[in-house]
């Protein structure tokens, strides 16, 4: 069986991988190869014709003859030519993509080429030098294809085939791993949507259909296409003015579970409020809505994921928990040292005792007096005591004055502003607030 020459102006023939091939081909050499070519099927010369010649014979010697492409094959329509093709790709082993195409000037399909997924080469981006793990490579200049083009009769045929991979294949017990494989059917998408209306778990989900349909590879999709589709779903339900938004574009969104405002209505006398998570990528605020049961164990209220961190996005974020929660407000909040939320604060929940949180309030100290923390073996504890041990205002007053002469220091700007905000933080103006 000697392979018919490549396309012209498409693709490269086998001679020209090369020594690239020949170190590609070594990938994957631990997928399971039971349909796959036994190994004297791969000599030395790894981009030789004649040895893509046996394993291809091989392969096909275990698929059913109707089942592999031929030139002259005629289909009604491109979405069964590629409907037949990506059916001996799954059991040869591989994915198939839709690749280059030509059309009429009234729009209809002239012709089109189906290749391998591992078809070409990956685009070098210039940002790799700063990548530390690399996503692993997944093509390798394969030069299988499949060419369609219209007829004279309105169908369309085969015009070229060319089976061989420069890579090795994987098995049909593996194929429904693939994209070109995966499909949601309308039989899985009305299962989907009864389990999720039942509230069924998509791990539980995945486990029956795979049950249902006897075997993971039979069901058509994998677990990450299954939570896909219900994100999709969720996202369409969103109905405007549920999202803070302007024009319908979304801005903020908030959420809360009915066990986080049970949870609320018996602990949400103290409330800590936390920004310092950020999304991936662009960087939105994650906010949180945090207490404490009697346990002493954390319990989450709400979350929202914001825009930015507006005064004005405070609070829409403060009125909407409000809203959800019954118009109950904290008696006591812990918020970091942001003066955009002591503005919302002070606005929408002026009846809530505002005090700084004193992890975030640490976490800036180190921030703005690392100096002071590195060159001062004392100076850790002297600031700790400010916060944490004087019980009188005139002792408190005197002991921060104390530190700022023995330091140095009394013209540090972030101290003299943290001064200003002592009652929200020091114990000695916070003993009769109730702090869980």
């Amino acid at each position: 069986m000697e392979p018919p020459p490549p396309l012209e102006n498409s693709f490269s023939d086998c001679h020209r991988a090369g020594s690239q091939i020949r170190r590609r081909l070594d990938f994957n050499r631990d997928i399971d190869l039971n349909l796959s070519a036994p190994e004297e099927c791969y000599d030395d010369e790894k981009t030789n014709p004649v040895s893509f010649s046996k394993r291809v014979d091989f392969v096909h010697s275990k698929i059913l003859k109707e089942l592999i492409p031929e030139i002259g094959m005629e289909f009604e329509t491109e979405d069964e030519a590629f409907k037949f093709y990506n059916t001996y790709a799954y059991n040869f082993g591989f994915s198939v993509r839709r690749s280059t195409s030509h059309s009429f000037n009234d729009g209809k399909l002239k012709e089109k080429i189906y290749v391998c997924s591992a078809q070409g080469t990956r685009v070098k981006d210039k940002r790799d030098v700063n990548v530390k793990k690399h996503r692993a490579e997944t093509r390798f200049e394969c030069l299988a294809r499949t060419k369609i083009s219209l007829t004279q009769t309105s169908k369309y045929a085969i015009v070229d085939f060319y089976a061989y991979h420069t890579h090795i294949t994987t098995t049909p017990s593996k194929s429904h791993l693939f994209r070109s494989q995966r499909r949601l059917s309308t039989a899985i998408i009305t299962q989907a949507d009864m389990a999720d209306a039942s509230e069924i778990a998509p791990r539980e989900t995945m486990e029956f259909l795979s049950r249902q349909s006897g075997g993971r590879q039979n069901v058509g999709i994998i677990p990450v296409d299954y939570k896909n589709y219900l994100r999709s779903k969720r996202t369409r339900k969103m109905e405007t003015g549920d999202t803070g938004d302007e024009d319908d574009l979304i801005t903020n969104i908030f959420w809360a579970d009915s066990r986080m405002i049970v949870d609320y209505d018996y602990f949400g006398d103290v409330v800590s409020f936390d920004t310092t998570h950020r999304k991936n990528k662009d960087g939105r605020p994650f906010a949180m809505f945090v207490g404490v049961n009697n346990h002493r164990q954390t319990i989450i209220f709400g979350a929202a994921l914001l825009y930015d961190e507006t005064a004005e996005t405070f609070m829409w974020l403060f009125d909407t928990f409000a809203e959800t929660m019954s118009g109950k407000k904290p008696k006591s909040i812990f918020t970091d040292q942001d003066a955009a939320m002591a503005k919302a604060l002070a606005s929408q929940w002026p009846e809530s005792r505002h005090r700084l949180c004193i992890w975030h309030m640490f976490q800036n100290a180190a921030k703005h007096l690392s100096h002071e923390f590195h060159k001062f073996n004392d100076f850790t504890k002297d600031f700790t005591k400010c916060v944490y041990d004087y019980e009188d205002e005139v002792e408190f007053t005197d002991a921060w004055k104390n530190m700022l002469a023995k330091y140095n220091l009394h013209n540090n700007d972030w101290l003299e502003g943290l001064f200003s905000l002592r009652e929200k933080w020091a114990l000695v103006y916070g003993r009769d607030t109730f702090c869980a």
